[in-house]
């Protein structure tokens, strides 16, 4: 009988083990504090690599007072997502004090930030790697960026993801100082100019390291396809060159992909506690009327539930997201559909709560707007209730609102841009295809003619409409789901390991 081959052995290297979605307000405003679906995508790679029988460990920190649920208990689930999933031997915690007693995973200190950072990567590069062994390790962020420079010098393939383009610097000497030896790896790494020879560097020449992820691993992935496009293209001012330079010439060597993100399991309407009525694609529209209804009392707005109903999802920054161009044509909107009963509710925190609260108050259209601050559970409502969600993002790295939305039948709004670009498609009633209702100019303009062709397909013959969305919730059940996103990382594995991350030989 031939021999059993061994499983390749994935080591996932992730700094999150929670996240807090990017509408939840300050926290989340700030780039250093900002933690998006990785905990997520993490568990859901974990959970889909051990259901096909693969070897796969994870190394994370330990954090003692989250895991035991002490503090901060509106994040338990997220925050055990992975604990959940992993046997326990196959998780390898660092254990310093510094990670004990955090109440969450970012502290709002840049300095502290990154000790914590080097801290984590320590432990993985001293302990974590030489005990587990990998024959590929998968990294997420600026906060495992040196790891992809250990393991280019050792030769083992690594995988870096970005799902945050924001990065930090720092010097040679602030890693000794925590105990790597950086010198090992050093000519892995991207320093602010070319350095001369490690003494010459030590203290005097910054060290980015974001960009040293994705110039030492071996492949690169961002969170869209197509936000990966724009930044090799040039398309965002706020990318650093650094970063726009080594994704370029990862992306034009065929090293560098997108894979998207998947909302998480709960935005499910036939199973969403949080929501008045439950639903399915085949009985949404008599379920919507009623959760519409519900909602519409709930927040003092008029109660009809046959008026089109808008959703704000995604935190109020007009530097992003966008709220600006609704500012700017909402008393035109309002008005210009007057007679339907045209309603927006926003369920998200941000600067720009107030203007809307004094253009609704001004005009006097308090019960037709409503703006809240976030909750979970009005969030979920809103969804449930809602025809359409609002997403003008100026840019958008993945976005989830837009995938969100129509699976609960709520068709996103959207500005053609990055993750949106490849997850929304613009409506076409007559060949039973598209979404959502995207446009391609970033102006008030474009968001004004966006609304007006959701209008127009909600003024459609009950039935005409009711089929359309019965297709968006099926397909985007689908479709916007962790198998799917697992299943194209498993497939970037097995790529980089040029063979089959399983092998049944027997």
């Amino acid at each position: 009988m031939t021999a059993k081959l061994r499983n390749p052995r994935i080591l996932i290297v992730t700094p999150e083990v929670t996240y807090l979605p990017d509408r939840m307000g300050s926290l989340a405003n700030s780039l250093t504090a900002k933690a998006g679906g990785l905990a997520d995508v993490s568990a859901a790679l974990v959970s889909a690599l051990f259901e096909q029988g693969a070897d796969v460990h994870v190394a994370l920190p330990d954090y003692r007072a989250i895991f035991s649920d002490r503090l901060a208990p509106f994040l338990k689930k997220e925050q055990r997502a992975i604990l959940e999933v992993m046997p326990e031997e196959r998780i390898h915690l660092v254990e310093d004090s510094s990670f004990f007693y955090l109440n969450r995973i970012y502290s709002g200190d840049g300095v502290e930030n990154t000790k914590l950072a080097l801290t984590f990567q320590r432990d993985v590069l001293n302990y974590i790697v030489p005990r587990v062994k990998p024959d590929l390790i998968h990294c997420n962020d600026w906060m495992t960026a040196l790891v992809p420079a250990m393991a280019r010098e050792r030769g083992i393939p690594c995988l870096f993801t970005i799902h945050n383009i924001h990065t930090v610097k720092c010097h040679l000497s602030h890693i000794e100082d925590r105990g790597i030896d950086v010198a090992s790896f050093w000519r892995h790494l991207f320093f602010e100019r070319p350095p001369y020879d490690y003494a010459e560097s030590w203290n005097s020449n910054l060290i980015d390291l974001l960009t040293s992820g994705i110039f030492a691993a071996h492949f690169v992935n961002t969170v869209s396809d197509t936000f990966l496009r724009e930044i090799v293209e040039g398309q965002h001012d706020f990318v650093e060159p650094s970063i726009q330079s080594e994704l370029r010439q990862k992306y034009h060597a065929g090293c560098a992909t997108g894979i998207l993100n998947s909302p998480d399991p709960s935005f499910d309407p036939r199973t969403d506690r949080m929501i008045h009525q439950k639903y399915g694609p085949d009985d949404h529209a008599a379920a919507k009327r009623q959760n519409k209804r519900f909602l519409q009392a709930s927040l003092g707005l008029i109660e009809d539930g046959d008026a089109p109903l808008f959703f704000w999802p995604s935190r109020l920054d007009p530097i992003q997201k966008g709220c600006q161009l609704l500012a700017d044509i909402l008393y035109t909107v309002v008005s210009e559909y007057w007679d339907r009963n045209l309603q927006i509710i926003f369920v998200a925190d941000g600067e720009y709560q107030r203007h809307f609260r004094d253009i609704a108050r001004q005009h006097g259209f308090e019960n037709r707007i409503a703006v809240c601050h976030f909750d979970e559970h009005l969030e979920h409502m809103a969804y449930g209730a809602s025809d359409f969600v609002l997403m003008p993002s100026r840019f958008e790295p993945c976005g989830l609102p837009q995938m969100i939305g129509p699976i609960y039948g709520s068709l996103p709004v959207a500005h053609d841009t990055g993750g949106i670009h490849d997850t929304v498609v613009h409506m076409n009633v007559e060949e039973d295809t598209g979404n959502g209702f995207l446009f391609e100019v970033y102006d008030a303009g474009g968001l004004h003619w966006a609304m007006r062709e959701a209008m127009a397909f909600h003024a459609l013959a009950p039935d005409v409409r009711e089929r359309q969305v019965r297709r968006v919730m099926t397909e985007a059940g689908a479709t916007f789901n962790y198998d799917v996103t697992a299943r194209h990382y498993i497939d970037l594995y097995e790529n980089m390991l040029d063979r089959p991350l399983i092998n049944t030989y027997g």
